[in-house]
């Protein structure tokens, strides 16, 4: 009995070592092809740089100079491909990719090519540009491919266990989200009985938990720590809350300390003057598609152009939202506050399926943050009327207003339209529990990735009022 618990134990630490020796490989390996690749998609800016722009600046930079921007867009294209997820080969399709590299390089290009502009003194010609970000299309689709043969040919999928209640599983999404090729499920098992017998979770690599109690996930967690097993879990409120935590001394013992959100000053500041310029240039430089909308919604049916709604801000503050109006003007005769079910929605006019697909429809909330009643960084504003029935539900649904509402926020870069509001609460209490200008600019650039990606309009379902009736169980024992 004592001989076989000890084999059985120096069998477990053996294959956390692999465990670990293969994660560090992997890890080392994507960290090589992600090198490798944006040097590749870079390069056909080097030779537009040294065949035509490098001639055009006033004052010519020479050799050192040259690899300097060379360097200098390098460096912007790894930073700004971390914003949208351009390399990250583990939750993304190689299609999916190709659209983050996409989006990457529209960004990374034309700042560049104001740069050069200004170095030049005059607007330099667009087309070695266009060329340029054509090829590296190509060039990123090639190795977006690549990368995913490389990767998954060297590195089978890892073997995955699943551990839920009887409510909530994760194995359908890993399924959904098409990431086989990277978590093979070999067993699904009920919490319980994990926890009977530990040791069966020995046969993954990988582990994820959904649905338990705290206490069994810390268990199961610590045990994965132990050995080396990659450990995923859904966050609880609590989890989202000691994100932000700070680690004060007190008693000679490390204490985890948390209050409400309170932003420092100069945060508060510097939010509140990017909100201002940011809005302000924003609504001159789109003006004309302003314009256009409004014609286009009056010639529609003759309807109102704009459309009202109260809305929540900070400290429950109630403000009216503005929108260019995209329902027929009896959407709601029933006086009933409901979501949309999405581009089928019968409710919907014609030009506003168009505003809505890319997003037109928010485009007069500059007007709300200019005033002070949003932000452009924040919490969706939510209804009162569906707030008192989320909240009925998930009472800490209230801690979303310890930020000002938002145009965007990270449960929209992250989450879809119909995400759970428990979900959308979790991500919001992440956010307002780390409050910082360079996270709001991180997902301001992000906002611009989801823009046209239809999951992130989707709707509820056609019979529901609220997402509350989507069903996806959370517990937080």
């Amino acid at each position: 009995m004592n001989a076989s618990h000890h084999k059985s134990s120096r069998e477990g630490r053996l294959n956390a070592i692999g465990r670990q020796r293969l994660r560090k490989q992997q890890e080392s390996y994507l960290l090589l092809l992600r090198v490798i690749n944006a040097f590749l998609v870079s390069l056909p800016f080097f030779l537009a740089w040294y065949l035509y722009y490098a001639n055009r600046i006033v004052t010519p930079f020479y050799h050192r100079g040259n690899l300097l921007v060379l360097a200098l867009y390098f460096v912007l294209f790894n930073i700004i491909g971390r914003v949208y997820d351009a390399f990250d080969l583990i939750t993304q399709s190689p299609a999916e990719m190709l659209y983050s590299k996409s989006i990457t390089l529209i960004v990374c290009d034309g700042l560049f090519y104001v740069v050069i502009s200004l170095l030049s003194r005059h607007l330099v010609s667009v087309w070695p540009m266009l060329l340029m970000f054509i090829t590296q299309l190509v060039v990123a689709g090639v190795t977006a491919h690549g990368a995913h043969r490389l990767f998954y040919g060297r590195f089978p999928a890892e073997r995955t266990i699943v551990v839920y209640n009887e409510t909530a599983s994760l194995a359908h999404l890993i399924n959904a989200y098409g990431l086989t090729r990277k978590y093979a499920v070999i067993e699904n098992i009920q919490v319980d009985e994990a926890l009977r017998d530990l040791s069966q979770l020995d046969r993954a690599s990988t582990v994820f938990f959904s649905g338990g109690k705290a206490t069994a996930r810390n268990d199961i967690m610590k045990y994965c720590m132990n050995h080396s097993i990659a450990f995923y879990a859904l966050p609880k409120i609590s989890d989202a809350i000691l994100t932000g935590a700070e680690t004060r001394h007190l008693f000679h013992l490390p204490m985890l300390y948390v209050t409400r959100s309170i932003a420092t000053p100069e945060y508060r500041f510097m939010k509140r003057a990017l909100d201002i310029v940011v809005s302000l240039l924003g609504l001159i430089l789109i003006s004309p598609i302003l314009l256009v909308t409004a014609l286009a919604i009056k010639l529609d049916d003759r309807g109102p152009v704009f459309y009202t709604q109260d809305r929540l801000t900070r400290e429950g503050r109630v403000f009216k939202i503005w929108k260019f109006r995209s329902m027929r003007t009896d959407a709601e005769k029933d006086n009933v506050a409901r979501l949309s079910s999405g581009e089928d929605d019968p409710r919907i006019t014609k030009v506003g399926r168009w505003i809505r697909r890319t997003r037109i429809d928010e485009l007069p909330q500059l007007f709300c943050i200019l005033k002070g009643d949003m932000s452009l960084v924040g919490p969706r504003p939510e209804r009162p009327e569906i707030a008192v029935q989320y909240e009925e539900k998930i009472p800490e649904f209230a801690l979303r207003l310890q930020a000002k509402a938002g145009l965007t926020g990270y449960a929209q870069v992250y989450g879809k339209y119909n995400t759970s509001p428990y979900d959308k609460l979790i991500m919001d209490l992440i956010y307002i529990a780390h409050p910082s200008l360079l996270e709001d600019l991180r997902i301001l650039f992000a906002t611009f990735k989801v823009i046209f990606m239809s999951e992130s309009t989707e709707g509820v379902a056609a019979d529901a009022v609220t997402a509350l009736d989507a069903d996806y169980p959370h517990s937080e024992e």
